[in-house]
């Protein structure tokens, strides 16, 4: 779905482990990392799409996760004038994301890059939390960093109050 001003309604997905550190994937075929993340389909809430996005791109299931928490608001980035694609109608200029924080609580032996119809990732390793900001794309940093200092307090402070779903209450 493309909004009225050209971005993209997105989810933004980091999973963390207990020890803090967080899951940072190989996109298929090139050197290139970042948190697994995905389109929200049309009548989709957000939280629908994450966890359709976390089976797609990881192999992992509600069942292996705990949701931690999401942003409260949607975190935009434009794209870079050469990664627009002028020919496609809609045009889309950028993303805006709405961004989840969970917890692995399953078996991370059930990762897997087959589930969805096109493989995003080859490859995945854990990281220290803000490695992320250094290695990913340029154009996608100051949306990582949002999303990361908004979703951190979350690991760190293990008494964050949250609502029946798991959502950040402060």
């Amino acid at each position: 779905m493309i909004d009225s001003k050209g971005y993209r309604s997105n989810v933004g997905i980091i999973l963390c482990n207990d020890e803090g550190r967080v899951f940072w994937a190989k996109r298929k075929g090139v050197n290139s990392w970042q948190f697994p993340q995905g389109g929200i389909d049309c009548n989709e809430d957000p939280e629908t799409a994450m966890y359709r996005e976390l089976w797609e791109e990881t192999g992992l299931k509600a069942e292996h996760v705990q949701l931690l928490g999401r942003t409260r608001y949607w975190l935009r980035y434009k794209l870079p004038d050469k990664f627009i694609r002028k020919n496609s109608m809609p045009l889309c200029i950028g993303q805006k994301q709405i961004w989840f924080i969970l917890r692995l609580v399953g078996d991370i032996s059930k990762v897997r890059f087959d589930c969805g119809e096109k493989q995003e990732f080859d490859d995945w390793k854990w990281v220290d939390y803000w490695y992320p900001l250094d290695d990913v794309i340029y154009f996608k940093r100051k949306v990582y960093k949002k999303a990361m200092s908004e979703l951190g307090d979350i690991i760190v402070h293990e008494s964050v109050p949250v609502d029946a779903k798991g959502y950040l209450t402060r």
